[in-house]
């Protein structure tokens, strides 16, 4: 049966590298013999809501729901605040489907970038699993004595026991099936959120108990960030609520050469409602139909929805035919050097798909 996607390129260059993961996707899935998909494009983002003071139709989620997966190019564009054009489709989303886990692989590639001295592949290659639908992102919060001398905001973190659980113990099952350290590393804060983070502590140490094979660390998320730049070979796997996952994790595609790798999936975890998948890089309009965007993100993603879609199978391959055009070096774009334009790329990643295939 036709797996069904929908398909929302967004904004600014989310349109460019769209283009370049749906060649790459049916490319891989006629070299691989598996079925064709079927893509239903949305036209929904900042120029919808310009066009109809929404980011996505009233029923938007109505039309959604029956999708196996949803692939998201990237949102935001200038004249549209950033909390309208993040919170009423992307967290619309992320919320309304319960995708509880925000996955980032963290991982650098022969060939790619890094800013740090004397680091190689084999000392940058861990994941992050991000909490996705509540805590810093909740929503919850008010205004207070608005125009007054005595105006406040007030934003309130939610953490439940029960989505708190779920997101810990698919960390903990995360370190195992990785089978490298078999080690979780959970980012806290609780010496200053006396509330939160102390709740957050208490789970994983819970959680913890039924995983006895997992060595376990919990560190402030301001240590992490000093322990990604000085020794980041010490992660496998780090849990993190969704503000701090947020922050280290483009710290993470720092160290992994910068946003044009940074791949994302965001996981309903229990199967009732598709998942989605997106690069992370933002929609970067100063540089939108200029054709320099990086499209690796994107393909890396694409290979993401494949190990959904198609889990009795491997996909590295696509990562493998990321990291052969790298190390080849005559096909990139500009913030890798190049001057190759972004279709030329995801054209040079899909013939190496084939050599790599043919040869495997």
């Amino acid at each position: 049966m036709k797996k069904k996607i929908a398909v929302i390129p967004g904004d600014g260059i989310g349109t460019e590298v769209m283009e370049e993961g749906i060649k790459v996707l049916h490319h891989y899935l006629s070299l691989q013999g598996l079925p064709p998909v079927q893509l239903t494009h949305y036209p929904w983002g900042c120029e919808y809501y310009h066009n109809t003071g929404r980011m996505m139709p009233e029923d938007g989620m109505i039309e959604l729901e029956n999708y196996d997966a949803i692939l998201l190019g990237a949102v935001g564009y200038p004249g549209v605040p950033d909390h309208i054009s993040l919170r009423e489709l992307l967290l619309k989303i992320r919320q309304g489907f319960d995708q509880s886990i925000n996955l980032r692989p963290i991982k650098l590639l022969k060939g790619a970038p890094c800013p740090l001295k004397n680091k190689t592949p084999k000392d940058i290659d861990f994941v992050v699993v991000r909490e996705n639908v509540e805590g810093e992102y909740s929503g919850h919060g008010e205004f207070k004595d608005v125009g007054t001398d005595d105006e406040a905001a007030h934003q309130t973190g939610v953490f439940t026991k029960k989505n708190t659980d779920r997101v810990m113990k698919y960390a903990f099952e995360l370190s195992q099936k990785r089978n490298r350290a078999k080690k979780l590393t959970s980012a806290t804060k609780s010496n200053a959120l006396n509330y939160s983070m102390v709740f957050w502590d208490n789970r994983f140490n819970a959680i913890s108990q039924n995983y006895p094979d997992i060595k376990t660390e919990v560190n402030h998320v301001d240590a992490i960030s000093m322990y990604f730049v000085q020794r980041p070979e010490s992660f496998d796997v780090v849990v993190a609520s969704n503000l701090f996952g947020d922050i280290i994790t483009d710290l993470g595609a720092a160290l992994q050469g910068g946003l044009g790798f940074a791949a994302s999936a965001n996981l309903n975890i229990e199967g009732t409602y598709p998942s989605m998948f997106e690069p992370v890089h933002g929609s970067a309009p100063e540089i939108a139909g200029k054709q320099i965007a990086n499209p690796m993100a994107m393909i890396w993603t694409v290979k993401m929805m494949l190990d959904q879609l198609y889990p009795e199978m491997t996909h590295d391959i696509i990562v493998d035919a990321i990291e052969a055009v790298l190390v080849e070096g005559k096909c990139l774009t500009r913030d890798l050097g190049g001057i190759s334009p972004t279709s030329d790329v995801g054209s040079a990643i899909c013939d190496m798909l084939t050599t790599l295939i043919k040869n495997a």
